[in-house]
């Protein structure tokens, strides 16, 4: 989702890289789900997001919308999941009662860097600390510690990927007729999520490494057949 905002009034003017040392630290949120909250259309979900609820919830894709935890919405012309938030409460579907994260260890990835963000720039991105979304006083941290993420190169790599094919692909689309656009629409929404993913191991890393495996053959046809 394209941002056209001052990094200046956002953030604390710095770009991080793994191996840095951030304020973001929130001591494990106690007392505190506020990032849980009014969050609308914001988190968008990738393909590993998908994958993630899909194995902790033991449910399809088209599972997890009839649950009415994700829904679709064109973003920047591409129809894409995202979390859905409640109606009446205004939370994330997945936050209980007690203010705590049903799915903790398989949150997407918007969830796990907050309240850090991405900032993508000549096909690579670095992070950016978001000064104005958490009331709670932070530590510092590593960057790399703080994402929270088993096979962090092969993470950052794909998440890289993603985001630039899926840049290329909506420049792609703007000289298309309506039914190529629609055609390709179907097509990213059917391979790269609809499809479950040949995993049956549960452990995190070892079931992360086969979803990139078989994420990459996907993506090297995608990428020959649309951009």
């Amino acid at each position: 989702m394209k941002r056209n905002i001052d990094l200046n009034e956002i953030t604390d003017g710095r770009f991080y890289l793994l191996d840095d040392m951030v304020r973001a630290d929130c001591r494990d949120c106690v007392g505190c789900s506020k990032c849980c909250h009014e969050m609308v259309d914001t988190i968008l979900l990738d393909p590993l997001d998908c994958f993630r609820l899909s194995m902790a919830l033991s449910c399809s894709f088209d599972d997890l919308i009839t649950g009415e935890k994700i829904e679709l919405e064109l973003i920047d012309g591409i129809i894409l999941p995202h979390l859905k938030f409640q109606q009446n409460t205004g939370c994330c579907p997945f936050l209980n009662h007690l203010g705590r994260c049903d799915i903790h260890a398989f949150r997407p990835g918007f969830c796990r860097m907050f309240p850090l963000g991405r900032y993508y720039s000549k096909r690579t991105f670095c992070y950016i600390l978001q000064t104005k979304e958490c009331p709670k006083p932070r530590t510092k941290t590593k960057v790399s510690k703080w994402i929270d993420t088993v096979l962090l190169p092969q993470n950052q790599k794909f998440i890289n990927d993603w985001h630039y094919f899926l840049e290329d692909l909506e420049n792609q689309l703007l000289s298309c007729p309506p039914e190529t656009v629609r055609q390709a629409q179907l097509y990213l929404l059917h391979t790269f999520y609809r499809t479950a993913y040949s995993v049956s191991d549960k452990i995190p890393e070892t079931a992360e490494a086969a979803f990139y495996q078989e994420f990459y053959k996907r993506f090297e046809k995608a990428q020959a057949l649309l951009v």
